[in-house]
C-alpha cells in the first residue's frame, strides 16, 4: 500500500512550513499548499492521506474545502485548524464532515493524535473494502445453481426444505452446500449468513 501523505493547506507560509516540518519529524510524508484551490487541483482521489487545513482562508475556506471534497466523492479525512474565535466555524466544519479540529496555538501531540485517529479510520475502511472485494470475488465463482442454494441456506432453509423446493435429493443439496462452503471459505452456516448480509443477498 502507498504510504499516506499529510496535505497541509494554509495560506500563511510560516504556519504551513512549521506544521509540515513538525509532521516530518514525526515520520509523516507531507505536502504543503497555500490555498484550498491549489490543493483541489492536485489531490488524487485514490491516494491515502489526511488533510490538515486552516478554517479561515481567502477564497475557499476550510469548511468549503470539506464540502467540495464530499461533492467530488473524495473520501479523505480533514482536520481543521482554528483560532479561538473560529471555534464555531470549526464546529460547523465537523457537521459538514471534517474529522476533527485543533485550536491554535497548535499542540503537536494533539494534532498527531488527531491525524493518527483519522488515518486509523482510513486504513480500517480500506481493509473493509478489500475484504468485501475478496468476498464478492469468491461469490462470483459460484455457479447459478450454487447461488440459488446459497441464498436459500442464508435465508434459513434446511437441506430437506431446499431439496423439496428445487426438486433435488437431499444428498445433492448437501453436496452443493459443501461446495459452496468451500468456495466461500465459510466454516459454518453462521459465517455464510454473515457473508450473505455483507453481499446484500438477504435483508436484516
Amino acid at each position: 500500500m502507498t504510504a499516506p501523505t499529510i496535505f497541509v493547506v494554509d495560506d500563511q507560509t510560516s504556519v504551513r512550513d512549521a506544521i509540515g516540518e513538525m509532521l516530518s519529524v514525526f515520520g509523516f510524508r507531507t505536502e504543503t499548499f497555500d490555498s484550498a484551490a491549489s490543493f483541489l487541483s492536485a489531490v488524487p482521489s485514490t491516494r491515502p492521506g489526511c488533510v490538515v487545513a486552516d478554517v479561515r482562508m481567502p477564497g475557499i475556506d476550510g469548511i468549503a474545502l470539506v464540502g467540495e471534497l464530499a461533492r467530488r466523492r473524495i473520501d479523505i479525512p480533514v482536520i481543521l485548524i482554528s483560532g479561538h474565535a473560529d471555534v464555531p466555524m470549526a464546529v460547523a466544519g465537523i457537521k459538514a464532515g471534517a474529522d476533527d479540529f485543533i485550536e491554535k496555538p497548535i499542540d503537536d501531540a494533539k494534532l498527531v493524535a488527531a491525524i493518527n485517529r483519522a488515518m486509523a479510520r482510513v486504513f480500517a475502511a480500506l481493509d473493509n473494502s478489500r475484504q468485501h472485494d475478496e468476498l464478492a470475488e469468491r461469490f462470483g465463482r459460484l455457479t447459478p445453481r450454487q447461488v440459488e442454494i446459497f441464498d436459500l441456506v442464508a435465508s434459513g432453509f434446511t437441506s430437506q426444505a431446499i431439496a423439496a423446493k428445487l426438486d433435488l435429493s437431499t444428498r445433492t443439496v448437501e453436496s452443493y452446500r459443501a461446495q459452496i462452503m468451500e468456495k466461500m471459505q465459510a466454516e459454518s452456516v453462521a459465517v455464510l449468513v454473515r457473508q450473505a448480509i455483507r453481499l446484500q443477498r438477504i435483508e436484516v
